[in-house]
Order: structure tokens, then C-alpha cells, then sequence
């Protein structure tokens, strides 16, 4: 993703948010180095004395990392999605961009409450066997439809430069691809 140096790291979260066609519905934080960062007042709710502070992460804008600087964001910590954000290069352009964007991906996005890495996993191994006594269930809670495949750039791209538009309401579903007209 190409993302705005003046994005903090909430602004990073919808991002990512929107890349994955998640919702927005369960806790997240980033961790760089030891420390966290997420919305102090939930990540602190049940914390004990032995868990690393939280701090404000709307005070860490993006230009504030050095190049190449690694670090970690997890989502949804009951499915458990770990993520590695590599800063990868900085570039200066001519006109300033009001919203990020998707340059490239792979496969579709998995479902939200798919069940993390091992949920998704078997989430396609249900989905690939019309035989699964879980296959019926499985396609009907996806929406008819899931290709494993299917990354459309442009839909994602879409969902990228409206992330952090507060009216936008998430796919519920993978979009079918639209078919092409035999010639």
C-alpha cells in the first residue's frame, strides 16, 4: 500500500481495515519494539500490572519511522491475525495525495471471523469439497461465493482511498467477478 507520511497509526489501522475488507469490529494495537499502541482506554480495560503500557496511537504519525523500520500490528486477538509493517521507502511526490492507495496484491482477503490463519486454512478446505457436511453452511456464511484466487486491484484500491471515510460501509462479501463478454 502507498499510505500518507501525516497518517498516525489509527489512520494506519483503517487502512489496513480497509485492504482486508475487515469491519473494524475487534481490538487491535501495534507493537514497536516492547511498547504497544492502540486506544489506551480498551487495551487497558483488563490489563494487569504485568502488560506492557499502552500508549496513544494517534500520537505516532508514520513519518515519524525511519525507513525500513519493522514493526508489528495484531488484530482480532481471539482469531489472532499478526501482521509485519515494513516501511519501505518514503517518496517525495509532485502533487500530494489526499487518500492511500493498493499497488499490488495477491489471493483474496480473508473473511472477518474467519478464525485467524488456522480458521481461514480450514474455511478453504470446506469450501473447495461440494462433499464437506460443512460446505453448505460454509458458502451460504461467505455469501454464495469465495474464490481463493481472486485479488481485484481495483476493488481494493477502492476500499484503500476510502479508508478513512466514516460513511462507507464494508463489503459484506468477495464480490463475484463480472463476467466477460465472449466475442
Amino acid at each position: 500500500m502507498v499510505l500518507l507520511a501525516y497518517w498516525n497509526l489509527e489512520q494506519l489501522h483503517l487502512g489496513i481495515q480497509a485492504a482486508f475488507n475487515w469491519w473494524n469490529y475487534h481490538l487491535y494495537e501495534f507493537r514497536i519494539g516492547g511498547p504497544r499502541y492502540g486506544d489506551v482506554e480498551i487495551l487497558m480495560e483488563d490489563a494487569t500490572d504485568d502488560d506492557p503500557r499502552v500508549f496513544d496511537q494517534t500520537e505516532v504519525r508514520l513519518l515519524d519511522f525511519e525507513q525500513d523500520a519493522i514493526f508489528s500490528y495484531h488484530y482480532d486477538f481471539g482469531d489472532g491475525w499478526r501482521h509485519t509493517i515494513a516501511m519501505e521507502e518514503f517518496l517525495t511526490l509532485a502533487a500530494t495525495p489526499k487518500q492511500g492507495s493498493c499497488v499490488a496484491g495477491e489471493r483474496a482477503r480473508p473473511p472477518e471471523d474467519v478464525g485467524g490463519v488456522s480458521g481461514y486454512e480450514r474455511f478453504l478446505e470446506i469450501i473447495a469439497d461440494r462433499e464437506d457436511p460443512e460446505y453448505a453452511e460454509t458458502i451460504r456464511w461467505c455469501g454464495g461465493y469465495f474464490d481463493p484466487e481472486c485479488f481485484d486491484l481495483s476493488v481494493v484500491d477502492k476500499d484503500v482511498r476510502n479508508a478513512l471515510r466514516s460513511n462507507v460501509k464494508r463489503r459484506l462479501y468477495q464480490p463475484k467477478p463480472k463476467a466477460v463478454p465472449k466475442k
